[in-house]
């Protein structure tokens, strides 16, 4: 039999919930705002992590207009198993497809970063529909 959610902890998982999102759309944004400032950059990640080369730059601006929107969304709480999820997919990837740089830890100690990350976006998404605090309705 379960027994009920007391106010207070229930407001402590909302802010804690709230404080992963802000977190992981942090991390999100500035990866966005690399596509557009530092297109060259985002090619560079391309090349080494996902073995795609050549793509334009203006590839890149089409990819963080996209990825922009996305971010927005996901931190303002809207259409959460679609955005939650969507963020979810694109850090696992990121994640693994770093893969080798963790063989080499200790030359690589940043990697290990992305870990840590991937939790906060197993809970959040696990957790969508208690992350209530300053979403859209």
């Amino acid at each position: 039999m379960s027994q009920p959610v007391s106010a207070n902890l229930q407001n402590r998982l909302q802010w804690s919930l709230f404080s992963l999102r802000l977190g992981i759309f942090i991390v999100f944004f500035m990866w966005t705002l690399d596509k557009f400032i530092n297109p060259a950059h985002s090619a560079l990640v391309m090349k080494a992590f996902y073995g795609i080369n050549g793509v334009s730059d203006t590839i890149f601006y089409i990819l963080g207009a996209l990825q922009l929107l996305l971010v927005l969304a996901f931190v303002a709480g809207i259409k959460k198993r679609l955005t939650y999820g969507i963020i979810l997919l694109m850090h696992a990837a990121s994640t693994f497809s770093s893969f080798p740089r963790y063989i080499d830890g200790f030359n690589n100690l940043l990697f290990f970063a992305g870990w840590p990350m991937l939790a906060a976006c197993i809970a959040l998404y696990l957790l969508r529909d208690a992350d209530v605090k300053l979403t859209v309705k």
